[in-house]
């Protein structure tokens, strides 16, 4: 979700090219459709994946191969890279046997064919009930699953107890409503000396969708409709949570780099010390942490309460040319148990797929985790075909709308005349 400006305008261009070199080579929607027979142990399986997430995907590779037979063979890709490589070999029929995908890519690439259905597969897992719904969504059509969660991230408010101290507040205390969090933040702008209260992607659809919306969903709001072909942002609970940000910049509350932040310098602002609560994907808490600071983290509220996060990440499926079909799905459903979520992901305070399983030996350890695990629940993943143009890339219609939402003359008019452009951007397919 954090990508540079010069990312997000190699998706938009990747994603382009995909649709003209998969017209006309790929099978419809979803591939064939039947896992391949063959051997399941003993095969080697091609994996690719973006540098964004390899980490955990390379973690979750090593504890498979150690234990089984089969072996998994991983390729790295830049971020900025990898949706033209995919788009590339999509044309060439040269796809891997699986390939991840950003989550809000996915439904761009089931349309196009190039994940072969696991609908029977998924099915038959005891636990599919508690495997992430919005992730399984993103990968589905028709009825058909063809991409199931690999590495997940979510939005989450972080505040830094050490300045909550110096300002005078509870720093076991963090907001329950949006008011609460700008009363909080107004509190520790006043220490002064460098310090703010927040800060936000102010440049950077991407960062805000993530951050801002979770509080749109908290009190009852949708930003599109459930195709994802109309915005909904011109909405009371848009235009109240909006407000609140407006106001923290206006008074100077949130730090002035805000307003041109496209997403590459984001963590580093937290990682300074000086923001006193600001919301961010959880993906940073180990990064924070080794900083030394003293963070605490909390879910996003809405304006009058409630809670609720964008869950971000990547899915991954088995590529429509695979002929290891019965092998790579023995792998990818693997990573959705019980012994590689716990003794993989959650031992490396990753966010886990399922639900379930919040409450481990892990997320028991660090009740921060545990707020992670347990907001999972309450989170959406927006759904939408023409996601990245719309709201991702840096010229997209949402960024416009945020810019002015934040910073412009009128906030009224900013939704208003930015639903009607976003709007136009989804039903552009």
């Amino acid at each position: 979700m954090f990508r540079t400006r010069h990312l997000r305008r190699a998706v938009s261009a990747a994603m382009a090219a995909l649709v003209l070199a998969v017209t006309g080579s790929a099978c419809s929607s979803g591939g064939s459709g039947q896992p391949a027979a063959g051997a399941t142990t003993g095969v080697t399986i091609t994996m690719w994946t973006r540098a964004g997430t390899q980490s955990q995907t390379q973690a979750l590779i090593d504890a498979y191969n150690a234990s089984h037979k089969n072996h998994v063979v991983l390729t790295v890709y830049p971020n900025e890279q990898y949706p033209a490589k995919i788009a590339s070999a999509a044309g060439a029929h040269a796809l891997p046997d699986i390939f991840t995908s950003d989550v809000v890519f996915a439904p761009n690439y089931v349309s196009q064919g190039l994940w072969a259905d696991v609908t029977s597969q998924f099915n038959a897992l005891s636990f599919k009930s508690d495997v992430v719904p919005s992730f399984i969504r993103a990968g589905s059509a028709n009825g058909k699953v063809y991409a199931i969660p690999h590495a997940l991230d979510l939005s989450v408010m972080y505040y830094n107890k050490t300045l909550y101290k110096k300002a005078g507040l509870d720093p076991d205390k963090p907001p329950t409503t949006l008011a609460e969090y700008a009363t909080q933040a107004r509190a520790i702008a006043k220490l002064g000396g460098g310090v703010y209260g927040t800060y936000e992607g102010g440049n950077c659809g991407g960062c805000v969708e993530f951050t801002v919306w979770p509080s749109i969903w908290a009190d009852g709001g949708q930003v599109m409709n459930a195709a994802g072909t109309q915005s909904t942002i011109d909405s009371p609970q848009a235009q109240a949570v909006l407000q609140v940000y407006r106001g923290l910049f206006a008074d100077g509350t949130m730090a002035p780099a805000a307003k041109q932040e496209d997403g590459t310098t984001w963590l580093g602002a937290l990682e300074n010390g000086n923001i006193g609560i600001a919301p961010g994907p959880f993906s940073w808490y180990s990064l924070l942490k080794q900083k030394g600071l003293d963070m605490g983290v909390a879910p996003i509220p809405g304006v009058n309460g409630g809670q609720s996060t964008f869950i971000g990440g990547d899915v991954a499926g088995i590529s429509a040319t695979s002929s290891h079909e019965a092998a790579a799905w023995d792998f990818l459903s693997w990573t959705l148990g019980q012994q590689a979520q716990v003794d993989v992901i959650a031992k490396a305070s990753e966010m886990i797929a399922r639900t379930d399983l919040a409450d481990n030996q892990y997320a028991e350890a660090d009740p921060n985790v545990l707020v992670g695990n347990q907001v999972l629940a309450k989170g959406q993943t927006p759904y939408a075909l023409n996601f990245n143009a719309s709201y991702n890339d840096p010229q997209s219609p949402w960024t416009t709308t945020l810019r002015g939402a934040f910073f412009g003359p009128s906030l009224t008019q900013a939704l208003a005349t930015g639903q009607s452009a976003i709007t136009s951007s989804l039903q552009q397919q």
